[in-house]
C-alpha cells in the first residue's frame, strides 16, 4: 500500500480531528507553510494540511499560479504572503512538494535576512529534471509547464542556488507511474525526478519512500515522516505503513 486516495484520506483525518487535542493553554502553534509544485495547486497538500492541523500546528496552505511566470516572480509574492499570514515576526516551518522547493530557495537566497523553521521538501528538483532537457524544446511541453517549469532542467535554476541555510529534512520517492518519463530520468526515480536530484547541500537527513511524485504528499508514511521532522529535525526510517495509520488514528482520538 504505497498510496491513499485524497479524498478518502482526507475525509479520514477530517473526520477524526480532536478538538481537545488543542487544549486552551497549550502554546502559541508553530506555523506551516505549505507550497505545492508545478502545475498543481493548493488543493493537492489539502491532506497534508489537515494531518498537520489535526497534530496541532498552524497551516499556511499557500496556492500561486505556477505556471504564470518564471520562479522569482513567483516566489516574491507567494512566500511573502505566506509569512505575513503565519506572523510578521514568527520563524515558519515549510513542506514543499517538487518545484515548491526550488520557490523556497530562491526566494531565501534573495532574502537572508530572513529566518525559516524547519523545511521538508518532498520530490525535489534539487538538480533538476532530465524530463525539462529532453521535451523542453517542444512548444506543447512549453505551454503545459510554463517559463518556471522550464528552469528546472539539470543545468537550469537548480544548480545556481546556494546550499539550504534552514534544517532541511529530503523525502525522495522510488515509484513511478509512467514508464515513459522515467525512461528518460537517470536513475531511481519518482516518475519525474531522480533520487540524486533531490538531495541538497546542507540539508540534515535525506529519506526514500516507495511513493511517486504525483502522490507522494497524500501519502500517510509521507505524512507522519513529514510530521516527525518538523517535530524533532530527524525522519524515523524504520516506520512502517500500519505504524503510520495507527499514528494518524491516534491523533483523532487523544
Amino acid at each position: 500500500m504505497t498510496r491513499f486516495p485524497a479524498l478518502v484520506f482526507s475525509t479520514f483525518v477530517a473526520l477524526t480531528v480532536s478538538q481537545s487535542a488543542l487544549a486552551q493553554d497549550a502554546p502559541k502553534p508553530r506555523c506551516v507553510i505549505l507550497l505545492h509544485g508545478l502545475a498543481r495547486t493548493d488543493a493537492s497538500m489539502l491532506v497534508m494540511e489537515h494531518a498537520l492541523e489535526a497534530a496541532g500546528y498552524k497551516t499556511v496552505n499557500q496556492d500561486y499560479p505556477s505556471r504564470a511566470a518564471p520562479v522569482a516572480l513567483l516566489a516574491d509574492p507567494a512566500l511573502r504572503s505566506a509569512r505575513e499570514a503565519c506572523a510578521p515576526d514568527s520563524t515558519p516551518d515549510v513542506v514543499t512538494h517538487s518545484m515548491g522547493a526550488i520557490l523556497l530557495r530562491s526566494f531565501a537566497a534573495d532574502h537572508p535576512e530572513l529566518t525559516w523553521g524547519r523545511v521538508v521538501m518532498l520530490g525535489p528538483p534539487n538538480h533538476g529534471s532530465e524530463i525539462i532537457d529532453r521535451f523542453g524544446e517542444y512548444a506543447a511541453f512549453q505551454a503545459a509547464n510554463g517559463p518556471a517549469g522550464l528552469q528546472l532542467g539539470t543545468e537550469g535554476l537548480p544548480g545556481t542556488l546556494p546550499p539550504v541555510p534552514f534544517e532541511t529534512g529530503v523525502i525522495a520517492g522510488s515509484q513511478s507511474l509512467n514508464p515513459v518519463l522515467s525512461a528518460v530520468v537517470e536513475g531511481v526515480d519518482d516518475g519525474k525526478v531522480s533520487i540524486d536530484s533531490t538531495g541538497v547541500e546542507g540539508m540534515t537527513a535525506h529519506l526514500t519512500l516507495p511513493v511517486t511524485h504525483t502522490f507522494m504528499m497524500q501519502n500517510p508514511r509521507v505524512i507522519v515522516q513529514t510530521r516527525a521532522f518538523l517535530d524533532s529535525g530527524a525522519f524515523e526510517p524504520d516506520l512502517s505503513m500500519a505504524e503510520a495509520l495507527r499514528r494518524l488514528w491516534r491523533v483523532g482520538v487523544d
